[in-house]
């Protein structure tokens, strides 16, 4: 559910951006806005993430190799950070820099025919609606109760907190982009303008920061869920045979794969060939609970009170 809700996601906001992205640079070519012409450089990066976003999920199906033994999963997390890397690089640091240019050498001249921006800005604005729309449905069913900067924070598949992200990055950019090119053809003063494009770049370089850093902890490697580790924490405990759970380690190698790595104590009665069949029936019980627990490790040991 999960990748394929991320894999909608990513291919409603590619034909989006990638509209968008035209309808910006004709307007650029009319107007000479620099707002408009970051936002088209931003919807640029925009068309390119998702692009390495669906490359990213496409890498990540390859199946395990002697080189890579627990798969390719984090080809995901890895694209997703060089996503963020492109916002901050190609979005952020452009807009600020266009900005800076126009507000230095052309403030006090007007725009160009600055209808042509408002109204190519506005049917961007539906056209990133319906986008962002699609990643708010698709993100639902995984967000449950918590809030959206809980499931930003906290989401396993990361092609969902960029596209929302991104999108609602975008939406704001442009309404800023909207009010800069406004005020610049009220005033006649196109430095209203060129402050609009320092705003957007600001407001891209913080959405950037926010995903490297929620990238890098995937990465990185994260744990399960608190339920889930509460889920496979009670399986263990209940098996028969089971004296003492010693210790318990998750770690996600992908959205939909985890690792987990479990020191048990048994009943010192059983024999090693019993104890075997024990294992091999915890980790099916653990798979019934948790379907993502796809690699399992159980390893006997003498649970010491002392180090408890």
């Amino acid at each position: 559910m999960s990748a394929h809700g991320g894999r909608k996601a990513i291919i409603a906001a590619f034909f989006a951006n990638l509209g968008i992205m035209i309808a910006k640079i004709i307007g650029f070519i009319f107007t000479g806005a620099a707002s408009m012409l970051a936002e088209a450089v931003h919807s640029f990066a925009d068309t390119s993430n998702q692009a390495l976003l669906l490359m990213g999920g496409k890498l990540a199906e390859k199946k395990a190799t002697s080189e890579h033994p627990f798969g390719y999963g984090r080809e995901r997390y890895f694209w997703s950070f060089i996503v963020a890397m492109i916002i901050f690089t190609l979005g952020s640091l452009f807009a600020i820099y266009e900005g800076w240019n126009k507000l230095a050498h052309d403030s006090g001249h007007g725009l160009d025919r600055p209808e042509w921006a408002i109204g190519i800005l506005l049917v961007a604005i539906v056209l990133e609606s319906f986008s962002f729309r699609t990643a708010i449905i698709e993100s639902r069913p995984l967000k449950g109760d918590m809030t959206w900067w809980e499931f930003i924070k906290h989401s396993k598949v990361p092609e969902l907190p960029v596209v929302l992200l991104e999108d609602l990055g975008a939406l704001v950019g442009m309404i800023i982009a909207l009010i800069g090119i406004g005020l610049a053809m009220v005033t006649g003063d196109a430095k209203y303008d060129a402050m609009g494009s320092l705003a957007i770049g600001i407001l891209l370089g913080i959405i950037a920061i926010v995903l490297a850093i929620e990238m890098r902890s995937l990465l990185l490697g994260e744990s399960a869920t608190t339920d889930m580790i509460e889920t496979i924490t009670c399986t263990v405990k209940e098996q028969d045979g089971v004296e003492h759970l010693i210790n318990l380690k998750t770690q996600h190698i992908g959205p939909e794969e985890l690792l987990v790595a479990i020191k048990v104590e048994f009943d010192n009665s059983l024999t090693s060939d019993d104890i075997a069949k024990r294992i091999d029936i915890m980790e099916v019980c653990i798979r019934e609970k948790v379907p993502i627990a796809k690699r399992i490790f159980v390893e006997p040991g003498v649970f010491d009170k002392e180090r408890k």
